[in-house]
C-alpha cells in the first residue's frame, strides 16, 4: 500500500524558512515516480508549487516560488523535500506531497502538470507565514 506522509510545516515570520519532508512507502521503482508539491489556501483551488521528474530529476517551479523554493529527492530512498526560503504571507496554505506514475518521466520533464494526474497524496501539512 502506497503512503505519503508530510511533515515540517509550522508558523514562521515573513522572510523565514521552512523545509517540508515527504516520507513515502510502498513504492516500487521509486526513482521512476514523478513527485510534486502542491498547496491549497482557504477558498482557493489546489495549485502546483514544484515537481521533480522520475528517472532524471528534472525540476519545475511555479512562477510565484521560483528562486525561493527548492525540491529535491533525499539521499535516503523514498524521501522528497521542499526547501522554502524567504517565505511570504501569500505562501500560507496546506502543502501536499504527491506521486505519479500516470505522468511519464518525459511528461514530468515539461512541467508540474495537473493534480488530477497524480496517483497518491499525503494528508498535508499547514504552513502559515505571518507578516
Amino acid at each position: 500500500q502506497v503512503q505519503l506522509v508530510e511533515s515540517g510545516g509550522g508558523v514562521v515570520q515573513s522572510g523565514g524558512s521552512l523545509t517540508l519532508s515527504c516520507v513515502t512507502s510502498g513504492f516500487t521503482e521509486w526513482d521512476y515516480y514523478g513527485m510534486g508539491w502542491f498547496r491549497q489556501a482557504p477558498g482557493k483551488e489546489r495549485e502546483g508549487v514544484s515537481a521533480i521528474s522520475g528517472a532524471d530529476d528534472t525540476t519545475h517551479y511555479a512562477e510565484a516560488v521560483k528562486g525561493r523554493f527548492t525540491i529535491r529527492r533525499g539521499d535516503a530512498k523514498n524521501m522528497v523535500y521542499l526547501q522554502m526560503n524567504n517565505l511570504k504571507p501569500e505562501d500560507t496554505a496546506v502543502y501536499y506531497c504527491a506521486a505519479t506514475r500516470r505522468y511519464s518521466p518525459l511528461t514530468m520533464r515539461h512541467g508540474i502538470n495537473a493534480p488530477a494526474g497524480y496517483d497518491s497524496w499525503g494528508q498535508g501539512t499547514q504552513v502559515t507565514v505571518s507578516s
